[in-house]
């Protein structure tokens, strides 16, 4: 009789645990919350730390905004955010981490090579993509992935446009980074733009990360060939070198950069008045004077203690076009991360955005965002509208 017990009691165990085992697989396919759980991946320490933590921060604002409001259709967020330290496998198991936590949709990564390489995850796991400021081509190439930036080849293609536009040169120089997916993708598409266009390309130097402490050979080559306007679609950190040196050499032409030298005037020791003058491509003024963006700028400085830049504008603007889309779409939190893939991601093609990058926003089914490229300057140590 004792043997039939313990052999009924291992059978009704087995079946205990085989039905754990089918709640789980239930838990995994819904998703059973009633809160929207928003994930954000960036480089929060290290050499691009103010691309990630502008990413992290602008999200937090219009999140914290959101949920005062009342929420998602009544649903409130929770976010989280993770450090990749600009390093691709550390995104990856950032990506883990925030998926172990619960995340149903992604804001990130930050940079492109990250970006890329957590697409692969998401695609897997049919779990819907909105990077901020991750720019390559490739960033995009799955169907659950959008992005609120321009492209690489749209930078290097409006750079192009707005040097010629706006008569700033006459000969150009490029520094670019040849180990870079971002920068040598601006630079083979600005080059090809420049043809044809009101000004000659009379250098064009390439260096590497394992190389990019010294900048002078490259910089002597656009001084001598006379290029009074040198492009660098290039880091922040990396610019901040070259304007140091080019000083220090005496030469002095108009610096224009893209969305990744957003984020010089933070670099340690620096000095920003080398900055003056400097050019850069991106959709986001902080000077500007319309509610959204002065609203948004006190909130920054408040909270954080600084002024914002274009990646938080990015990010910021990302929160609330997923807002936009899910209300668009109708689901809610219970449903399964896959099923809010699916839903937000058509959603993405039917709605129209405006933030604090765009009056106007909307999504190809490649995703790519359709918006109007802007320009700032330095000037005073802060960024202002260059029109």
């Amino acid at each position: 009789m004792k043997k039939a017990k313990k052999v009924f009691s291992a059978v009704l165990a087995s079946a205990m645990a085989l039905s754990l085992l089918a709640g789980c697989g239930a838990g995994a396919a819904k998703g059973g919350s009633d809160t929207f759980k928003i994930g954000a991946i960036g480089p929060l320490t290290g050499a691009a730390a103010a691309y990630g933590n502008a990413v992290v921060n602008g999200a937090q604002i219009a999140v914290d905004e959101i949920n005062a409001a009342g929420g998602i259709n009544g649903y409130q967020i929770e976010y989280k955010s993770e450090d990749d330290e600009l390093n691709a496998e550390k995104s990856v198991n950032a990506y883990n981490t925030l998926k172990d936590w619960g995340m149903q949709i992604l804001v990130g990564s930050t940079t492109s090579a990250c970006s890329i390489a957590v697409s692969e995850n998401t695609k897997n796991d049919n779990m819907f993509q909105l990077t901020p400021s991750g720019s390559a081509e490739d960033c995009v190439k799955y169907d659950n992935v959008f992005r609120v930036c321009f492209s690489d080849p749209n930078q290097g293609i409006a750079s192009a446009q707005y040097i010629s536009d706006h008569n700033l040169a006459t000969k150009v120089g490029i520094i670019y980074d040849n180990s870079d997916v971002y920068s040598s993708g601006i630079y083979q598409k600005f080059a090809q733009e420049s043809e044809g266009k009101n000004y000659e390309i009379v250098s064009a130097e390439a260096y590497t990360q394992d190389n990019n402490t010294d900048f002078s050979v490259q910089l002597q080559k656009a001084k001598d060939a006379g290029a009074d306007l040198v492009f660098l679609p290039i880091y922040y950190s990396d610019a901040a070198l070259i304007l140091t040196q080019a000083n220090t050499m005496g030469y002095a032409p108009t610096f224009f950069g893209v969305d990744g030298m957003d984020g010089i005037l933070t670099v340690e020791n620096f000095d920003t008045s080398l900055a003056e003058g400097l050019m850069l491509l991106t959709p986001f003024a902080a000077d500007a004077t319309d509610d959204l963006t002065v609203n948004f700028v006190k909130q920054y400085n408040d909270k954080f203690g600084e002024t914002p830049n274009q990646f938080a504008a990015d990010a910021y603007d990302a929160v609330y076009i997923i807002k936009a889309a899910i209300e668009k779409a109708g689901v809610t939190p219970d449903k399964s991360t896959s099923e809010i893939c699916d839903a937000v991601k058509a959603a993405m093609l039917e709605i129209e955005a405006k933030g604090l990058t765009s009056q106007k926003m909307t999504w190809e089914a490649s995703g790519e965002p359709n918006k109007e490229p802007k320009a700032v300057v330095i000037k005073g140590g802060t960024y202002v509208s260059a029109e």
